[in-house]
C-alpha cells in the first residue's frame, strides 16, 4: 500500500504541472492513494474549474488550508464534492467537511485535513484536541489514517507528529512551500515536515519574485500574481504494510 501526497499547488501552472507529471508518480511511485493540496491552486485559494482539474487529472482527494475561502465560488462546490475537504477544525458553520474516509490499496482509509496555530490564525480549535476526537469518534471506521497538518511553524508540525505518532500511519505537512529533508518514520507512522510546493521554481513560494521583494524592503507593491518560467512538482510518497505501518518516506520532486 502506498500513499503520494503532493505539496501546495501554486496558481494554474501549479495545476498544469500536476497535470502533466501524474503520469510520472504512477510509473515511479505506484501510488494506491493520492491526496493533492489545491489551497493556492488559485494563487490564494481555489476555484471549482480548478478542483475539478485536479481531480480529472488524477487527485483521489484534494486538502486546503488556511486560504480555503479566498475565493469564495467554492464554497457552493466543496459542499458537493465530498473528496474536497477543508481544515476539520474550523468550528461550525463553515461549509464542507474536515476529512473523508474512502477505499484505497484494499483498505479503509481515513483522510484528514487539519490547521495549525502557531504563528497563524489562533481562532480554529486546537488541532491535537480536535484529532484526538476525531479518531475516537470514527474508530471501526478505517483501517488506516493520513493527516494533512497546515501549519507554519515546524515546531507545531514536529510536535504535532511525536503526538500522534504510533496512532495514523502518514503525517505530512503543508503550507509553507519549501521542501524539508527530514521524511522519517517513528512508531510505525511516516512524517515529513513539509511536502513542498508544486508551481514555479523562478519565483518566492510561487509569487513573482520583484512583487515578494518588493514587500520586504517596505516598497509599494502590487497584488501577489503568480510567477511564469519553470515549473516542479513536491511531494512524498509513503509505503505502508499489511498492518497500516508506515515502512518507507521518501521525498519526491520531478520536473516537467
Amino acid at each position: 500500500m502506498r500513499i503520494a501526497a503532493v505539496g501546495d499547488v501554486v496558481g494554474w501552472p501549479g495545476v498544469k504541472t500536476f497535470s502533466r507529471l501524474k503520469g510520472a508518480i504512477d510509473k515511479l511511485y505506484h501510488p494506491d492513494l493520492l491526496v493533492v493540496n489545491g489551497e493556492n491552486a488559485s494563487g490564494l485559494g481555489i476555484t471549482p474549474p480548478q478542483a475539478s482539474e485536479l481531480f480529472a487529472s488524477g487527485a483521489d482527494v484534494i486538502t486546503l488550508g488556511n486560504h480555503a475561502w479566498a475565493r469564495r465560488e467554492i464554497v457552493p462546490y466543496i459542499d458537493s464534492a465530498s473528496h474536497l475537504i477543508r481544515p476539520y477544525n474550523y468550528l461550525a458553520p463553515h461549509p464542507g467537511r474536515g476529512y473523508v474516509i474512502l477505499s484505497a490499496g484494499g483498505k479503509r482509509v481515513l483522510v484528514v485535513n487539519l490547521l495549525g496555530r502557531a504563528l497563524m490564525d489562533p481562532t480554529p480549535e486546537n488541532p491535537f484536541y480536535a484529532l484526538d476526537r476525531l479518531l475516537k469518534e470514527t474508530e471501526g471506521r478505517w483501517d488506516l489514517a493520513a493527516v494533512d497538518f497546515h501549519a507554519e511553524a515546524t515546531s507545531e508540525k514536529i510536535a504535532f507528529f511525536r503526538y500522534f505518532a504510533g496512532r495514523v500511519s502518514v503525517i505530512f505537512g503543508t503550507h509553507t512551500h519549501v521542501q524539508t529533508a527530514d521524511e522519517q518514520i517513528l512508531r510505525g507512522t511516516g512524517y515529513i515536515t513539509d511536502l513542498g510546493m508544486t508551481g514555479p521554481t523562478d519565483s518566492v513560494l510561487g509569487v513573482k519574485e520583484k512583487q515578494s521583494i518588493a514587500g520586504y524592503r517596505g516598497e509599494m507593491r502590487d497584488k501577489f500574481e503568480t510567477a511564469d518560467g519553470p515549473t516542479a512538482l513536491c511531494g512524498a510518497c509513503f509505503e505502508l504494510d499489511e498492518a497500516g505501518s508506515c515502512v518507507k518516506a521518501e521525498r519526491i520532486r520531478l520536473e516537467p
